[in-house]
């Protein structure tokens, strides 16, 4: 991988393939570039396609310490983009897509813009239920319990606690527990959990917003939420998808979606 420094001298990882326009991919939580490569794969043939490790994880660098702030993460994305030539798409999943939407209306150059399902919990039961999450992450993470962090996070996006179990298991948990302190990154994304729709207004990509038919009914509404308050945006539901995102499925819509309006090289 390739490394840029943001703007506070924070090393950020990255890694391109591909021939094309360009295409940034923004992951999610317990994300790394690596966990974007099937879809990276898939859009390769058309477009160059850079992912990246988000402060703290994989190969970047976590910073110089103190609280986490959104505006370094948005600088992050903004060195990444600043290493493509032309127009830029960006692809954000669930908090990748908060994290790309704060920064294209912070500034940040993007010619088009996709995300999918940010994890905004609107309404009054939404951010009480955001308000005991991010409690209780703070107490296991603050006692060391890694692992329990992740746990709360998975039941938080609805896997089963069998499949916890099974996962708690497996090769891959380790790398999870690895990536846990990072969950705190992401809460705090999000701040109180109420979609910014005022702040969101300042978007002048053009946007796709993306949600799962099998989807619960307040993911999709935020999703339709964030689509009138960006002007112009546009929102896609795909049939049979949920959080659990197949890669197959999302990649002709984001190719049609930025072939259309992103210029091929």
């Amino acid at each position: 991988m390739d490394r840029i420094l943001s703007l506070d001298g924070t090393p950020i990882a990255y890694r391109r393939q591909g021939e094309g326009a360009p295409v940034v991919l923004v992951g999610g939580a317990l994300s790394t570039s690596a966990t974007e490569g099937p879809l990276a794969e898939l859009l390769a043939p058309r477009f160059t396609v850079v992912t990246y490790d988000r402060r703290g994880r994989g190969g970047s660098g976590a910073g110089p310490g103190g609280p986490y702030a959104a505006a370094r993460e948005i600088e992050d994305l903004a060195a990444v983009v600043g290493v493509v030539d032309g127009p830029v798409a960006v692809f954000g999943m669930s908090s990748g897509g908060a994290l790309a939407l704060e920064a294209q209306a912070a500034g940040v150059p993007m010619e088009v813009l996709a995300v999918f399902e940010p994890p905004y919990t609107p309404g009054k039961e939404g951010l009480r239920y955001k308000a005991r999450c991010t409690a209780e992450l703070r107490e296991r993470l603050a006692s060391g319990d890694r692992g329990g962090a992740v746990e709360l996070f998975l039941a938080r996006t609805g896997v089963a606690p069998e499949t916890v179990a099974r996962m708690r298991r497996a090769p891959l948990w380790s790398g999870l527990e690895g990536l846990a302190h990072t969950l705190e990154y992401d809460d705090a994304l999000l701040g109180d959990g109420a979609p910014p729709l005022e702040r969101f207004g300042a978007v002048t990509a053009r946007t796709l917003i993306v949600s799962g038919g099998f989807s619960a009914d307040p993911v999709r509404e935020t999703a339709l939420a964030l689509a009138e308050a960006i002007p112009g945006a546009r929102h896609r539901t795909l049939s049979g998808q949920t959080r659990e995102l197949a890669p197959q499925v999302l990649a002709p819509v984001l190719a049609a979606f930025f072939a259309r309006l992103v210029p091929q090289a």
